[in-house]
């Protein structure tokens, strides 16, 4: 098939798609609120060229975990290209708030055009961007071949690919070797992921293996930041100790729930903080840990001062129905467990816990973060178990070993001081790229050099 026939085929699919596509955002409370802009309508205050004229360079991340990434790289952006207007695009309501909440005074949102191709020649006229940047590999066709016609730079940063995502790109390869061919640079997280993106079509010259960039995600302890929740609004007494697990679905909370019923009995103190990876789905753990005769307290009913949990002695499940604190709170956890890796849905952050030192657990459903699970795995940091009882085990041996707790933590720990410096690499494979352009004649506004 030509080039056009690929396209043509894949527009048509989408337009007979439309109508449930529509209805699925729709139906997801994260992702309604955002429909009219993901069809192209803008708020009047996006201006086309930015604001008194500035360059703009388009950064997009599709939720909560890939903005929280972008975090840093938005910020360098701004610190190396001070002239710069800086736009987030985020597919999710959580992304939107991630932005507006750490990227305040440094970057604009907006949610990410649809891939109708009407769509996204409307939104990219509308934002008209300098270079385009997008994190862990959205590969949508439309938008990225309106890029192209506009002569736009697009580079995908922190890069990866699921093996579920390559099997069904697999399927499509000459169609995906057109979508890639236009990439100015993959910035992809490992040798694997980088191996799969060549798989496809990406021209293996344009094909850098930079690293993860959550290596390189600063703590919420560090100067500037929020130091997040406290012992003392979580309500737990001097004695206490907390299991945070953090970023849960359906079907692991009952494990979970089992896991700390069977850990209670030798370690009265221990009290559980469960995370749903979707905290609309909070009243649904609730319901499920009060069935089990257990206290249920919702983060959002802990005030300021006194923490409701102070009052209530005993065993109990503090469920965190807020956004932005997980990654802070994994401070106070005496063990951790990262969810997603119970079921099949592939894993979620596990340096969140590592970088406060702490032994990080997790399922065998890893696909989504193979890479980080293997070095925590080969450095004696991290704890893969089997299904819920597993993890009762596991747990129970550590918190009978202090010494060997300890050790679980500092590895962990010294895996993420062991592996930072993906930013840096994939900031200077940006500053090659885009002083390629300059040399070709397409000027950039003034970029701050690197201090030395």
């Amino acid at each position: 098939m030509t080039l056009k026939m690929w396209y043509l085929a894949y527009n048509v699919l989408l337009f007979l798609a439309s109508p449930v596509i529509l209805l699925i955002l729709l139906a997801k409370k994260r992702c309604r609120k955002g429909l009219r802009q993901r069809l192209g309508w803008l708020p009047d205050g996006f201006l086309p060229k930015g604001r008194n004229g500035q360059a703009v360079f388009w950064v997009h991340a599709v939720s909560l975990g890939e903005a929280v990434a972008a975090v840093p790289l938005v910020q360098e952006l701004h610190r190396r290209y001070p002239t710069h207007r800086l736009v987030v695009s985020t597919v999710t309501e959580t992304g939107r708030e991630a932005v507006e909440q750490r990227l305040a005074g440094v970057a604009d949102h907006c949610y990410a055009p649809l891939d109708f191709p009407w769509v996204a020649a409307k939104v990219v006229a509308k934002i008209h961007p300098q270079a385009f940047f997008f994190v862990e590999t959205e590969l949508w066709p439309n938008l990225l071949r309106t890029l192209a016609q506009r002569d736009v730079p697009t580079m995908l940063v922190n890069g990866r690919l699921s093996s579920r995502s390559f099997g069904r790109y697999r399927l499509v390869r000459p169609f995906m070797a057109q979508v890639l061919n236009p990439l100015a640079a993959c910035l992809m997280q490992s040798e694997r992921d980088a191996e799969r993106i060549v798989a496809l079509g990406a021209s293996p010259s344009r094909v850098y293996r930079t690293g993860n960039i959550k290596f390189d995600q600063p703590r919420s302890d560090e100067p500037g930041r929020n130091a997040g929740l406290s012992r003392e609004l979580l309500g737990l007494a001097g004695d206490e100790e907390v299991i945070v697990a953090g970023s849960t679905h359906p079907g692991e909370e009952e494990q979970i729930l089992s896991c700390y019923e069977s850990l209670r009995r030798d370690w009265p103190c221990l009290v559980l903080l469960l995370a749903p990876r979707h905290i609309e789905r909070a009243g649904e753990v609730e319901a499920a840990v009060r069935q089990r005769g257990l206290a249920a307290i919702r983060r959002s009913e802990l005030g300021g001062g006194l923490a409701a949990g102070a009052m209530q002695a005993g065993p109990r499940v503090l469920i965190l129905d807020t956004r932005g604190e997980l990654a802070s709170v994994y401070r106070h956890a005496v063990l951790s467990y990262v969810g997603g890796t119970l079921v099949p849905v592939g894993g979620h952050n596990l340096l969140e816990p590592a970088q406060w030192g702490k032994p990080v657990f997790f399922g065998p459903y890893t696909d989504h973060c193979a890479e980080v699970a293997g070095l925590l795995r080969q450095a004696a940091g991290g704890v893969q178990v089997r299904d819920g009882a597993d993890l009762a085990v596991q747990m129970a041996r550590l918190l009978k070993d202090r010494t060997a707790l300890e050790a679980v933590g500092k590895a962990a720990s010294q895996v993420v001081e062991e592996n930072r410096g993906a930013l840096g690499r994939s900031l200077d494979v940006i500053g090659l790229v885009l002083d390629a352009r300059l040399r070709a004649g397409r000027p950039l506004a003034h970029a701050v050099p690197d201090a030395e």
